[in-house]
């Protein structure tokens, strides 16, 4: 989202959406999950690629899914640090097969050294998007969108801003290669840039080798996510210094839900001091509930197809 923070770093608690050009890129080593699925299917199906919900970033497709909690603990950039607290939740629902709404919030905790503790809601976020392209053969997914943080809506105290923010976006993935967002704004203050690296073990059992390993573990997602913020422009004096974190991690995918782990491990002391946690529980709501809740409000939509049966 686009927000200026009271420490010298964006905030990571709105899936580190910040104000500037974002470019995130995904390299699937040794590729994704292997699955037999429709170009039109929920979730972030492309052919037979399947793009999981990473804990950092968004997937380059429109579903019904919800995220709740996300929560991350870590020593922001404050000098000197504070241990910040920040769970949130996010909801997205598809109005068409190809167009979706998405609102999140965060509440956040600040505990500086030596007090006074800090706590509120940042601003509500909601996300506009429209899938462009979804091209099996290819693996490819685009998609377009336009977010709006709501100024005044959250708390001051924890940083969030009184005006408010609207940032085109647009996402990218595929596989084996790259997926992503791009962000731009008009008055860009920050670039934003990364990588998340995959290697997926129902991949491996399907279509390379079953080593006849525990279910549980044929169900993970071993990944390494890393983000990094350098100022550009309008920096208002705040120290012209690149930051941010390596998330190395795991997802276990499911058949309704997933859930991910990771570390957060600062580059620098501009970015914090020691190491945090982010952990995610991620529901499939076009699978729970098909004909509810999971399905687009107008108009039809491929039946979903699960991650696992």
């Amino acid at each position: 989202m686009c927000s200026e923070t009271v420490s010298s770093q964006p905030k990571r608690g709105r899936n580190a959406r910040v104000c500037g050009i974002v470019l995130q890129s995904i390299a699937a080593a040794a590729g994704m999950l292997w699955l037999g699925a429709s170009d039109a299917l929920a979730h972030c199906f492309v052919g037979g690629r399947f793009f999981p919900a990473t804990l950092a970033t968004d997937d380059p497709c429109v579903a019904d899914e919800m995220s709740l909690p996300t929560v991350a603990i870590f020593k922001n950039g404050d000098d000197p640090s504070a241990r910040e607290i920040d769970i949130s939740g996010e909801f997205s629902k598809r109005i068409t097969e190809n167009f979706g709404i998405s609102v999140g919030e965060t509440w956040t905790h600040l505990r500086p050294p030596g007090g006074p503790n800090a706590s509120g809601f940042q601003n509500l976020d909601t996300a506009f998007q429209y899938q462009l392209l979804k091209d099996a053969p290819h693996e490819l997914a685009l998609l377009a969108g336009v977010v709006v943080e709501w100024g005044g809506t959250g708390a001051q105290q924890v940083g969030a801003d009184r005006f408010s923010t609207i940032t085109p976006t647009f996402y990218f993935g595929k596989g084996f290669g790259d997926s992503g967002m791009i962000t731009v704004t008009p008055n860009p203050r920050f670039l934003v840039y990364g990588t998340s690296l995959q290697y997926s073990m129902p991949y491996l059992k399907s279509n390379i080798v079953d080593l006849q390993l525990p279910d549980f573990i044929n169900h993970l997602i071993p990944i390494v996510e890393a983000q990094f913020t350098t100022p550009v422009a309008n920096n208002f004096g705040m120290p012209w210094v690149t930051t941010g974190t390596v998330n190395p991690g795991v997802i276990w995918v499911g058949a309704y839900f997933q859930v991910g782990l990771e570390a957060i491990v600062p580059i620098n002391r501009a970015s914090g001091t020691g190491v945090g946690v982010l952990a995610q529980l991620h529901l499939y709501l076009d699978d729970m509930f098909p004909t509810t809740i999971g399905k687009p409000l107008f108009g039809t939509a491929a039946p979903p197809q699960k991650p696992f049966p």
